[in-house]
């Protein structure tokens, strides 16, 4: 096992370099940058930028030098000293702008996955072992609705009911005394009393699907071979169900690890906007729009480094759970 997990260690390291690489060309891509943008709007408000200031604007974002220079000087400073370089738009560090929000998007989006399990397991096991049964059929629908509407009208939704019957604003993840505030246990009481929103509406859409690969898994589990043989042997259901079918039918479950995570953060997004939550969803798209290469690099780069992890986590359960992937990962 351990040399299965070293093995796959040695492969992230290429994977990696040539993801920052990408992301790096990428954020660059669109002509023109923060830099150019922000001197055509003072321009435009009647102030005049000389040659030396745009030349000394340059300098200090290290604008005038190659691009490879600057993927160079930004990398580097990520691996020795953690500095994901200065935000043009914020004028601060990076890590300063990131670090609380990033915390509450991996806590929130952790606790959709949660929830995602926790309801669609159970309910697309249940609808396989209760094929075109009534419940089967309603649970059919819902995840049909739930795939079909987006995240961010189901909060829209939920605001509107909310507040015109009871009159209460469940918009932001803390309460207005708290926003701004340093952390103590009356802010962190706040949070939880709020955070089951976001985590909800996050994990609905992510339900729905869940329920529908579950449901097909365990319908293409349970009309083989070993399992009509088990019941003719008399073997107990629960024990049959859940020893073999069940087992078989979580493995792409587990291997989906690594895109769900990420996804459920890239995914929050507009869903943070409406619920004005304070996650990294509102800032990195406006990072992509504002041209704020560091800013928005950072985010691409943590979310690709998630989803890394993410797969890395997958392989090694999966390999727990079926001792074929972990040998035949070796074998490559």
């Amino acid at each position: 096992m351990l040399s299965f997990i070293g093995h796959r260690l040695l492969q992230l390291i290429p994977l990696l370099i040539a993801i920052s690489i990408i992301i790096f060309v990428i954020i660059q891509l669109p002509p023109g940058d923060y830099l150019t943008t922000y001197i055509q709007e003072l321009e435009l408000s009647g102030t005049a930028v000389s040659e030396g200031t745009v030349q000394a604007l340059q300098k200090q974002y290290g604008l005038d030098q190659p691009m490879y220079q600057q993927y160079l000087i930004w990398i580097k400073n990520i691996l020795l000293e953690g500095d994901f370089g200065r935000s043009f738009q914020w004028n601060q560090p990076v890590s300063e702008i990131i670090g609380e929000r990033l915390a509450l998007t991996i806590l929130i989006s952790i606790l959709s996955l949660i929830f995602v399990w926790i309801i669609a397991i159970p309910i697309g096991i249940y609808s396989s072992v209760r094929q075109y049964s009534l419940f089967d059929y309603i649970f059919t629908f819902v995840g049909y609705i739930g795939l079909a509407v987006p995240s961010f009208l189901i909060a829209l939704l939920i605001v509107y009911f909310v507040f015109t019957n009871t009159g209460v604003a469940i918009t932001g993840l803390f309460s207005p005394e708290y926003i701004g505030e340093p952390w103590s246990w009356e802010k962190f009481g706040s949070m939880l009393q709020r955070i089951w929103v976001p985590v909800v509406i996050v994990g609905m859409s992510g339900t729905a699907g869940l329920i529908r690969v579950t449901r097909a898994m365990m319908l293409d589990e349970l009309n083989k071979q070993y399992v009509v043989t088990a019941r003719a042997k008399g073997v107990e259901e629960k024990k049959l169900l859940f020893k073999y079918p069940v087992r078989v039918a979580i493995n792409p479950l587990i291997s989906t690890i690594g895109w769900t995570l990420p996804a459920l953060i890239s995914g929050e997004a507009i869903v943070s906007i409406v619920l004005n939550l304070p996650t990294t969803g509102p800032i990195l798209l406006n990072a992509l729009m504002n041209q704020d290469m560091y800013l928005a690099g950072s985010f691409l780069l943590i979310l690709s480094v998630l989803t890394i992890i993410g797969t890395l986590i997958s392989d090694i359960l999966l390999a727990m759970l079926d001792p074929r992937i972990r040998f035949g990962g070796l074998d490559e």
